[in-house]
């Protein structure tokens, strides 16, 4: 099945100008949910992953599950404010704004190797700014997965030499 003919397109959200993919329409189904998660464990199956990383809010919806299915650990990347222990923040840019979230701090161990996840890349600010937060760590980023890859923003500037792999593009 197509994945992105089951995600709703959204124009003018969160402001005038800006298509939103709203990718909740395929995580309802359950047949696309699933082919999208075995799609993105079977990128990683040789790979060896430690943990996923995931930023908030959609990204938790497969990060988890992507998470559970290669064996892995998982690791939010949440808004200031969310996280009870002690933390590290970054700021970052976002497409239509600015933003800073926040890992704690003993959230990956040294060494680890670790899968950056986010349902979408779109100018890449919030996934670098996840990267930054994992290499403070000390975490070992053994690459970036997304559901959608909007490639017209040119996202994967920002994020270097890291392999970017997505099962959509736009």
């Amino acid at each position: 099945m197509r994945l992105q003919d089951i995600i709703r397109e959204v124009p003018d959200f969160p402001k005038k100008g800006i298509l939103f993919y709203d990718i909740t329409t395929l995580a309802k189904n359950p047949p696309a949910f699933h082919q999208a998660i075995d799609q993105l464990a079977e990128h990683y199956r040789d790979r060896p992953v430690d943990l996923v990383v995931s930023v908030e809010a959609r990204g938790f919806i497969f990060g988890a599950a992507l998470a559970y299915k290669l064996g892995a650990g998982f690791v939010p990347v949440r808004k200031p404010g969310k996280l009870p222990a002690e933390k590290v923040r970054v700021e970052y840019a976002l497409e239509y704004g600015t933003d800073a979230m926040e890992i704690h701090k003993d959230a990956i161990e040294p060494g680890q190797r670790v899968l950056v996840f986010d349902d979408v890349l779109a100018t890449g600010g919030t996934i670098a700014a996840a990267i930054d937060l994992v290499k403070r760590l000390g975490g070992a980023v053994i690459g970036t997965a997304f559901l959608i890859d909007l490639t017209f923003l040119n996202g994967k500037q920002k994020i270097g030499d890291y392999q970017v792999f997505s099962l959509i593009q736009y």
